[in-house]
C-alpha cells in the first residue's frame, strides 16, 4: 500500500552536512502514520536513528541528538532528515520506514514499521 523512495545520500567530509528525503506514495484511502529513519553499517545491526509521528512528536537515538533533525510534510507525504556535524561513525546505509496511521511507538524499533525504502548510502570520510 506504500512505496518509499529515499534520496540525498552521498559522500561528505567530517563536519559536513547532508539532507535526506523520503517520498511516500500511498494507495488511495491510506494514511501514513509514524515514519522513521534507520541505518546499518557493515558488521553492525540495523539501528534506529529517529522517528516522527504524524503530528510531529519525535524521538532520536542518543548518538545523533543535537546533530540530526527529523521532519515531515504531511501534505506531500515526504520525510526528511537533516544531518549536521557528520562523523565517520555516521557512515551507513540509511533506510526510510513507515506504518499506517494511527499506529506508532516512541521506541526506535524496526518491528514497529511495516514498509521500507531501498536505502541510500551516506559516507563520511575523515
Amino acid at each position: 500500500q506504500v512505496q518509499l523512495v529515499e534520496s540525498g545520500g552521498g559522500s561528505v567530509q567530517v563536519g559536513g552536512s547532508l539532507s535526506l528525503s523520503c517520498a511516500a506514495s500511498a494507495a488511495s484511502g491510506y494514511t501514513v502514520g509514524c515514519m522513521g529513519w534507520f541505518r546499518q553499517a557493515p558488521g553492525k545491526e540495523r539501528e534506529g536513528v529517529a522517528r516522527i509521528g504524524r503530528y510531529m512528536s519525535s524521538t532520536y537515538a542518543d548518538s545523533v541528538k543535537g546533530r540530526f533533525t527529523i521532519s515531515r510534510d504531511n501534505a506531500k507525504n515526504t520525510l526528511y532528515l537533516q544531518m549536521n556535524s557528520l562523523k565517520p561513525e555516521d557512515t551507513a546505509m540509511y533506510y526510510c520506514a513507515s506504518r499506517s496511521f494511527p499506529y506508532c511507538s516512541s521506541a526506535l524499533s524496526a518491528n514497529s514499521f511495516d514498509y521500507w525504502g531501498q536505502g541510500t548510502q551516506v559516507t563520511v570520510s575523515s
